[in-house]
């Protein structure tokens, strides 16, 4: 009895195996060619069974992933995505899976597996450069305002496309049955999709629906279109409806994408149909879009030569109506992944819709923003609301270049997929990406956490963010600007730097700037920069420090708004001497150079502003000094060239408005009375013209900016002659007002008038 049963159920065990290899092999068929409604079911009945594995999880899982079944998807997904035989590529979708239902922490984590899973893979790539995209994303702020509109069904809308004219709209959907014809698409197990057109009313509502006729819509899927800018052609997306089943399906059995045009007509109406050249029954080729000179398209398809998955193309419309050849838009735009959907916008703009670039869940929408060159700055995500954590596609900007359509699956819809309406805020511009770390001056090593701030020209704050784990840093700057980027550490000293976006190549849209901190070594070079008249702090003084020892560039920044810089001084210590050329400019300020000379006494702060005292403020510009600067002739003893105290005193307010103004140049005359030998006389007005000279010199910047001549007797202001037979008998005073070296202003080198009253007997 024990050996029969046995036998038995030996008998029936075997059976049942049978059948659900059977089984098994029927769900794979299904999955092979895209029939997801139908392969889930047949999955489902065979988990726990002995053909059960991670290997048939994962396509179940995928399964519902093609459907939209987010929360079966994840939890078949947990139960075999740490086994042994869960490819880079279910580890991929459990990450998309966990982020469409809202866990970006745990999406992340598993992406973070992938990037170490993948190698080159441009998604993980993707992820790596922005791993940071929710902050950035939900930092932009809403660029749009959307609504769902009344036209949408409980099945599936999606697509809104104008006509050229842009008084019809067409979209997709698969809300009408066909006369006694029962029709279901085994992806999903909903009817076909047929192109419908409408109005579109002032509110962007779409009134007044119809289905297209019979010879726009086949038994088949129809799908994204566009008209060309002269509405004289449309292109469109539908099956391949090629005769026969074996000219419609490729070798696998599926049935692709191909991509058809049609005239039309005076009355509106599509005709000539044809198939465009570079269509196959191997591959998909669909989602047209073309250029406001209707000279380029640009489209989808998964051709053999791309990245994997749909990619995005274009080829050149020829005038005579034939086609270039199609190009890959190559790996700034495509992924491994799915990009889909491209539509480009009469301001060049190009949006489309990616799974591989890093986005908020599912399908996002992406701009790339046309430059100057023609060509598309980088790539980057329209931002909310637009983008949520399910698919975000079908994104087509009106020709107003402000309102448009979009599509999406979100929850909150009333069908499968919704049309939604939008209104742009905040224009897209052309952006550059900043990038750089931040690390020791020293050893490089990169140093996380690392404060940065961005400013502009004028010192305003823009954005700030710290150093990640590796270093890194970046900001979004907007093209022809100037800017001032500061780092900062604890235990560190800041560093400031300008940066600027003018002048940058049309096809550049990166910049970088790393950024080099030193430690506080104790001894430090602090500036106070103030204005001459308030003593109030300069902020944004472009101040530049030369250290004269060495010809190196010791620091050049713009002063922050408490006016000071703070810099340490590295390889110096007590008892060596420093010597620094301090320049200073400022948008209506006198500019200014210093020169620093010191020797270091103690460790610390050396405070040039209060050693040099009133070195570093500056003054306004001002129209007018005539009452503020006046030079008169210097004197001299009787057959002596040194400087006298009264001199001196003269003298030093030519240092002080040299010194004030770096473009001025004077020349000195030197002069002497009738007494002594004419070639005396031209020897000794030399030795006083030096003398002066050379008193100034060692007081300003730039010494050559004065020079001086002498004139001897040559130049008498007085009748006191006395050469030859000639005896005078003019007074003391009246020889010593010969005595003399007189200034003339060559050049200000600034909008200044001085008040001159020396003589004017120069000869020229």
């Amino acid at each position: 009895m024990k050996i029969i049963t046995s036998i038995v159920c030996a008998s029936l065990i075997g059976f049942a195996a049978i059948s659900q290899t059977s089984r098994l092999k029927k769900a794979d068929d299904y999955y092979n060619h895209l029939s997801y409604a139908y392969a889930a079911p047949l999955y489902e009945r065979l988990i726990g069974s002995e053909v059960d594995s991670p290997a048939m999880k994962a396509r179940l899982a995928r399964s519902y992933y093609n459907l939209g079944e987010m929360d079966k998807a994840e939890q078949i997904y947990s139960e075999m995505i740490q086994s042994p035989e869960a490819s880079k590529e279910d580890v991929f979708h459990y990450a998309q899976v966990l982020k469409q239902n809202g866990k970006y922490a745990e999406s992340d984590q598993w992406m973070k597996k992938f990037e170490a899973m993948s190698g080159g893979d441009l998604r993980a790539t993707s992820y790596a450069k922005n791993s940071d995209y929710l902050s950035k994303i939900k930092g932009m702020g809403d660029r749009f305002t959307i609504k769902d509109l009344a036209v949408n069904t409980a099945v599936t809308d999606f697509g809104a496309y104008p006509s050229a004219d842009g008084k019809t709209i067409y979209f997709v959907s698969s809300r009408k049955k066909r006369s006694f014809v029962q029709r279901e698409w085994s992806w999903t197990g909903n009817r076909f999709l047929d192109l419908f057109q409408s109005k579109p009313g002032s509110d962007q509502e779409l009134s007044d629906t119809k289905i297209l006729k019979r010879k726009v819509n086949s038994k088949f899927h129809e799908g994204p279109l566009c008209y060309t800018p002269d509405g004289k052609m449309v292109y469109f997306t539908r099956n391949n409806i090629s005769k026969g089943k074996k000219h419609r399906r490729d070798g696998q059995g599926i049935q692709n994408l191909k991509m058809y045009r049609a005239k039309i007509d005076s009355e509106g109406k599509w005709v000539d149909q044809e198939s465009i050249p570079f269509n196959s029954a191997e591959y998909s080729v669909g989602h047209p879009s073309v250029t406001k000179d209707g000279k380029t398209m640009y489209f989808v398809s998964d051709m053999p030569g791309g990245f994997g998955g749909a990619d995005l193309y274009k080829v050149a419309l020829n005038a005579d109506g034939t086609f270039g050849k199609p190009e890959n838009l190559g790996k700034q735009f495509n992924t491994e992944g799915q990009e889909m959907f491209p539509w480009i916008g009469s301001d060049g703009n190009l949006f489309f819709s990616s799974d591989g670039l890093i986005g908020l869940g599912g399908l996002d929408v992406f701009v790339a923003i046309a430059n100057k060159a023609g060509s598309f700055s980088k790539v980057e995500n329209v931002g909310t609301p637009v983008n949520g954590q399910h698919d975000d596609f079908a994104f087509v900007m009106m020709n107003d270049n402000k309102t448009g359509y979009f599509s999406s699956n979100r929850t909150d819809g009333k069908g499968d997929d919704d049309i939604y309406s939008f209104q742009l805020l905040k224009p897209f511009k052309q952006t550059l990406t900043l990038n750089g770390i931040v690390a020791d001056y020293r050893s490089r090593e990169i140093l996380p956490g690392a404060e940065v701030i961005l400013k502009d020209a004028a010192g305003n704050e823009i954005a700030r963010t710290k150093a990640d784990d590796k270093g890194q840093y970046s900001f979004e700057l907007e093209p022809d600007k100037d800017y001032n980027l500061t780092a900062t550490n604890s235990n560190y000293f800041e560093q400031s730097l300008p940066v600027t976006s003018k002048d940058i190549d049309s096809n550049t849209d990166e910049i970088d700037q790393d950024l080099y901190l030193e430690k506080d070594p104790g001894l430090s070079l602090y500036t106070y920069i103030t204005d001459a008249k308030t003593n109030e702090a300069l902020a944004s003084v472009d101040l530049k420090i030369t250290d004269n020892m060495t010809g190196e560039e010791f620091i050049h920044t713009l002063t922050p708004e408490s006016g000071d810089v703070l810099k340490g001084i590295l390889g110096k210590k007590i008892g060596d001497r420093i010597s620094y050329n301090i320049s200073m400019s400022k948008a209506g300020y006198f500019p200014k150079t210093v020169t620093f000379n010191y020797e270091v006494k103690n460790p610390g702060m050396i405070k040039v502003h209060e050693i040099l005292q009133d070195a570093l403020k500056m003054d306004k510009e001002v129209s007018d000094l005539r009452d503020m600067v006046e030079i008169s002739p210097i004197k001299f003893d009787y057959n002596k060239f040194n400087i006298r105290p009264d001199a001196a005193a003269e003298l030093n307010k030519i240092v002080e408005i040299m010194n004030k103004y770096p473009g001025m140049v004077i020349e000195l005359g030197a002069h002497t009375d009738c007494r002594g030998s004419k070639a005396y006389n031209e020897k000794l007005s030399d030795q006083r013209a030096k003398a002066s000279a050379a008193y100034i010199k060692s007081k300003i910047s730039n010494p050559e900016r004065i020079y001086g001549k002498g004139y001897g007797e040559n130049r008498l202001l007085n009748g006191c002659a006395c050469e030859g037979k000639v005896k005078s008998t003019c007074t003391e005073e009246e020889h010593q007002e010969n005595r003399r070296t007189e200034f003339k202003v060559i050049s200000t080198g600034a909008n200044i008038d001085v008040k001159n009253t020396s003589p004017d007997s120069f000869d020229h």
